[in-house]
């Protein structure tokens, strides 16, 4: 399918615009109604329903593994594995393992501004022109006209610059190895006007966030990736979360396979080792499904923010076209969704080369993280995703 750069749907995530470009079909066309796992969780126990549906990512789906880590409302936590962690050595998916987990960095940035928010170090009102002068300009974009709010909440009106770096699927193979400035980037985005006016609607762009790193690291005058890994991932003890230093291209633990396929039916391509550089504040960090999932845990709960902090986090406006299904609110780093069995959740979800991760998780406690070691092809295989975490959520909801 072509590349249809206005359509906003196609701007969910760091290369998901190149990705979506494989979609074949609807995900309507997939889709299960929620009394069909609800009943069979209540028949068959939350854990052979929900290792059921992740089974089927691979025997239906086609992914080559899914990893998965979910926390029920007893609080016990749940791993999960299925398929081959390596597709030449047909080696299975190791528990727990690392993979690159994409746009869910959006949300850790979003938490050290907010942190820094708390503070009295930056305004959420203040312009980008006044963290970062002279930065933002250009085919009509105006960082004076852009608050930092506006950068985390995708209210911004910038492009992304996914439109203009990756504009062919086959891209995401032969531009895996290739590093990127984070000025490269914004730059790289400002060729394009800007979509509409800042305010004036959401619309999902990874140029937001790498903005939002650069004034992180203007106002500290340290790396975005030594703020986050100081102020979240070693306060929350994630021992396998790191930030990729520049240039580092393998997975340094336990880990399976990424893969990428340049069409729907196509081979898929080892990418496993690959510069993350692409996405930056956006997109750069490492993880596994149960620290991820711990992360969202401290998050949706409170730990990582102060009161005030938290309200904005939490303060959403309407996101079309942030999934291809279902009704999602964005805040600042996180989205809401309201599950199919009732109450909402908050998580986020990313896709870079090799791996498609998708989060959930509720104020009472229960939480999954889903990840797959390879980039859907198709807009059946994102439902069958996203599917699976509700699936998880809602199984484990008694």
């Amino acid at each position: 399918m072509p590349v249809t750069p206005n359509d906003p749907s196609r701007r969910r995530r760091t290369v998901r615009m190149a990705a979506a470009a494989l979609a074949a079909v609807t995900v309507g066309a997939a889709l299960t109604g929620p009394s069909a796992f609800a009943d069979t969780a209540r028949r068959d126990g939350p854990r052979d329903v929900v290792q059921r549906q992740l089974d089927g990512l691979v025997s239906e789906s086609g992914f080559p593994g899914v990893l998965a880590s979910v926390r029920g409302a007893d609080g016990r936590v749940r791993d999960y594995t299925t398929g081959v962690g390596d597709l030449q050595t047909r080696r299975p998916v190791p528990r727990d393992g690392q993979v690159r987990v994409g746009s869910n960095t959006k949300s850790f940035t979003a938490v050290v501004v907010l942190q820094l928010v708390g503070e009295g170090r930056i305004d959420l009102d203040a312009t980008v022109e006044h963290y970062l002068p002279g930065v933002v300009r250009g085919n009509g974009n105006d960082g004076g006209r852009i608050t930092v709010r506006q950068l985390l909440q995708q209210t911004s009106g910038l492009p992304d610059y996914d439109d203009v770096l990756f504009t062919r699927s086959q891209d995401l193979i032969d531009k895996s190895h290739s590093y990127y400035e984070p000025r490269r980037l914004v730059d790289a985005a400002l060729t394009d006007a800007p979509h509409f006016a800042p305010g004036e609607k959401w619309e999902y762009s990874n140029t937001n966030y790498v903005l939002a790193g650069l004034v992180v690291e203007q106002v500290t005058e340290r790396p975005i990736g030594e703020e986050i890994t100081n102020r979240i991932i070693r306060p929350l003890g994630l021992r396998d979360t790191y930030w990729p230093g520049v240039g580092e291209q393998r997975l340094r633990g336990t880990h399976p396979h990424g893969y990428v396929a340049v069409a729907p039916g196509a081979p898929w391509v080892d990418v496993t080792e690959m510069d993350p550089s692409l996405g930056w504040s956006a997109g750069q960090l490492v993880s596994t499904p149960d620290e991820l999932r711990t992360f969202f845990d401290a998050l949706v709960g409170g730990r990582l923010l102060k009161p005030a902090q938290q309200t904005a986090l939490m303060t959403t406006v309407p996101a079309p076209g942030f999934e291809p299904a279902g009704e999602y609110a964005y805040g600042l780093g996180v989205a809401r969704y309201e599950l199919p069995c009732g109450g909402y959740a908050w998580g986020h979800g990313g896709d870079i080369q090799g791996f498609e991760t998708r989060n959930l998780a509720t104020r009472d406690g229960r939480s999954a993280v889903v990840a797959v070691t390879g980039l859907p092809t198709s807009e059946q295989m994102l439902g069958a995703v996203n599917r699976s975490v509700e699936t998880a959520l809602c199984a484990t909801d008694r």
